[in-house]
């Protein structure tokens, strides 16, 4: 089936995806207008919408282009945020474009359009880019900034100098995304902190408005994530169309929903930030957005999430089919107490319980014995480890385990032997005071020399010890995001650090095929579709706590995959609120994604280890069905009494409950948890008590849950009968 269908006479193009369609229309002013996003039309469709849906022009400040452009530059009669906004060398800024050419192009079960333009006096060319796939509704796009060497078109007085100079591009966003006509608008994202990340809220969005989320810090961040849903306010998690869009950017980003005075809605996004130049483009460069990806969904909320899951499981993700490994962390047993000796202690307790994966935190290299010293000396310290790593990793392998190893790479203390050696190697002001945080300055990793010794070292880490695991960290934000000798591109650093650190993940994923990597950013810092473009998984948050978890995770999903959240077991009373949680509900919360522990095993009492040891088991039994099955958000964390997810093969062969129960009130019993995903002609037996039920009992009447008092769950594993 073709997936991008052109009508040459009108101008019209129309996307087309398992579920949806997405039409664009080039005016008789060369402006690219969107025409339809939503439930599948036909190209004479969208051919008739070109020749009625454009507005007639009117001579005031509210334009027929405010909402209607797929990719609005700045210049002319637009008064909203532009995507693109360029200064030229003789101070002129705006584009007025004309198309050369567009071209479809499709490759395995992807189809891409190219519509490529350019300025009709200065030298740049601009080329927006659609990708779709035959099995995913998710439509992906970008943008391409040339400067071609020289104007050769139209009549202008720009001096030679003007044309050939570098052209500052101050805003540079990979799309525009247009929200069909509708009677109210409502804007939901994720916010958050440290220790509190991925929280979704949901707010409207009034008239004449705008609602600008984004990260300055130079990493994706903990406060806002780059996703964004908008809904008419009245969708719910399974009913309502849902339109929502994810970029995959790891860096500083911004997102700008605007509600226009005509009625209009867009959300505008992409890298860089307010107040700081993206690029200076040079004669004979390509400046390259990342994709900005777009999903429309009639069936509400829940059914856009796992559109979001199937497309990263598909188009996104690494190794995406294998199943993760339970691991171990020993971050929270040892913090920077580690050694050979107590790391084997731990691992071979970790190995009884069923561990798949044993990974060493913080300590091992330099002189790290606390937070102030050894960043950028990556050598084991060789007080803890006298014989190297390799005695900790051969006894972690013949344990059966796999050994994993944390490492922060873009970080230095100013206590180390490489700062001591390369003051110059960290972004700094000459003239203004290094700031640190957590002790730690960031290495200028946009530095070509300085990216070069960091693939090095990490290379040489990896080749020499046997390594099968990287849990990479991020502990602080950029700040003074200063390269003396780089005077002409200041906003050079804000994209090159990103560049080079996905550039060095790639390098060393085909250096090393058998590693499997984590994102970590101080938590959930870096979160977002550019970097699972390269990891195996992510860390959602430092916070631990299994209650606060069942928040943090419920918004993390959203748009993430269950497949890459990573959730520990901790020690109760947890360390960030206090609360003493029974094993089991520990365990529950952490199941509803990536399995992992983090508590100091070896003071926990042999009943504890026991239990530990069964659910280990029980989570290897249902984690096919966690990792890649379809995610149904049962009951969010706000219920007044309980949560629950659901989990469902994709085969319809089995189900996964997890369900949770808040505060006890009023000595009521809990409802029936009605089901949803299953067949209704079908019948499910619970692994646990031998009881069957129909799908369609299940469904519409509802699960009986086993749940006791207070912070109680329960794990409910229904197979299909027939």
């Amino acid at each position: 089936m073709t997936r991008i269908e052109y009508d040459p006479a009108h101008k019209v193009w129309l996307f087309t995806t398992p579920n949806t369609s997405y039409a664009v229309h080039l005016t008789a002013e060369e402006e690219v207008a969107h025409l339809h996003w939503g439930a599948p039309i036909h190209l004479s469709d969208a051919i008739h919408l070109a020749d009625t849906a454009i507005p007639t022009r009117r001579r005031t400040a509210e334009t027929p282009l405010d909402g209607t452009e797929e990719y609005p530059v700045e210049g002319g009669l637009r008064y909203g945020r532009p995507a693109l906004s360029v200064r030229f060398g003789d101070e002129v800024r705006g584009i007025e474009w004309h198309l050369d050419g567009s071209e479809i192009l499709t490759e395995g079960n992807a189809s891409e359009l190219w519509l490529r333009f350019h300025d009709r006096v200065y030298p740049l060319e601009i080329t927006l880019h659609y990708r779709v796939y035959e099995d995913s509704d998710v439509l992906e796009r970008w943008v391409e900034i040339t400067h071609r060497g020289a104007g050769t078109v139209g009549d202008t007085s720009a001096s030679a100098d003007d044309l050939q100079g570098s052209v500052d591009i101050l805003t540079a966003h990979s799309a525009a995304w247009v929200i069909p006509f509708r009677d109210d608008y409502r804007l939901s994202h994720l916010h958050g902190h440290w220790g509190g990340e991925t929280r979704l809220e949901r707010v409207p969005l009034s008239p004449a408005s705008s609602f600008t989320i984004g990260s300055r810090t130079g990493v994706t961040g903990h406060f806002t994530n780059p996703w964004f849903a908008v809904d008419d306010a009245t969708a719910a998690e399974e009913q309502g169309e849902v339109w929502s869009g994810a970029l995959a950017w790891s860096g500083t980003w911004q997102l700008v929903a605007q509600r226009f005075a005509n009625g209009r809605a867009q959300v505008v996004g992409g890298f860089g930030h307010d107040g700081f130049a993206t690029w200076l483009l040079r004669p004979g460069e390509t400046l390259t957005t990342p994709v900005f990806a777009g999903l429309y969904s009639a069936h509400g909320f829940g059914a856009a999430s796992r559109e979001w899951h199937t497309y990263q499981l598909r188009h996104v993700l690494p190794n995406a089919g294998e199943l993760r490994p339970v691991l171990y962390n020993s971050w929270e047993a040892t913090h920077f107490d580690i050694d050979e000796h107590n790391q084997k202690a731990i691992a071979r307790v970790a190995a009884d319980l069923g561990v798949e994966l044993f990974v060493m935190d913080d300590g091992w290299f330099g002189q790290r014995v606390d937070d102030r010293a050894g960043l950028g000396d990556w050598q084991p310290n060789p007080k803890r480890f006298p014989n190297g790593l390799t005695p900790l990793v051969d006894e972690v392998h013949r344990l059966g385990m796999r050994f994993g190893i944390w490492v922060e790479p873009e970080m230095v203390n100013p206590d180390s032997d490489l700062y001591r050696e390369h003051p110059d190697w960290v972004y700094h002001y000459p003239t203004r005071a290094r700031s640190e945080s957590r002790n730690q300055l960031v290495l200028n990793v946009a530095r070509p020399d300085v990216a070069a010794w960091m693939y090095d070292w990490l290379d040489e880490l990896l080749g020499k010890h046997g390594i099968d695991y990287v849990k990479w960290d991020m502990n602080r934000p950029i700040s003074q995001p200063g390269w003396p000798g780089e005077p002409d591109n200041p906003g050079r650093v804000w994209i090159e650090h990103v560049r080079n650190v996905y550039d060095i993940l790639d390098r060393l994923r085909r250096a090393h095929p058998g590693v499997a990597f984590e994102s970590c950013a101080g938590g959930g810092g870096r979160v977002d579709l550019g970097i699972l473009a390269r990891t195996d998984m992510v860390w959602t948050s430092d916070n631990t706590d299994a209650y606060d978890r069942l928040a943090i995770q419920d918004g993390f999903t959203q748009v993430y995959a269950p497949r890459v959240m990573s959730a520990w077991v901790t020690d109760s009373p947890n360390s960030m609120n206090r609360r003493t949680y029974s094993v089991r509900y520990r365990f529950h919360s952490a199941m509803a994604g990536l399995l992992g522990l983090g508590g100091n095993l070896l003071e926990w009492s042999p009943e504890e280890l026991a239990e530990a040891r069964e659910l280990v088991a029980a989570y290897k039994r249902i984690r096919p069905v966690v990792q890649h099955g379809l995610l149904h958000r049962l009951l969010p964390p706000e219920h007044e009494e309980l949560t629950a997810v659901e989990y469902v093969a994709r085969d319809g062969s089995e189900a996964v409950v997890l369900a949770f129960a808040h505060a006890r009130r009023f000595g009521a019993d809990s409802p029936p948890l009605r089901l949803r995903g299953l067949d209704l002609s079908g019948h499910y037996r619970d692994a646990e008590s031998g009881r069957v039920g129909s799908g369609a009992v299940l469904t519409h009447h509802g699960l009986s849950l086993p749940l006791r008092g207070d912070l109680d769950s329960c794990l409910i594993h229904l197979l299909r009968e027939d």
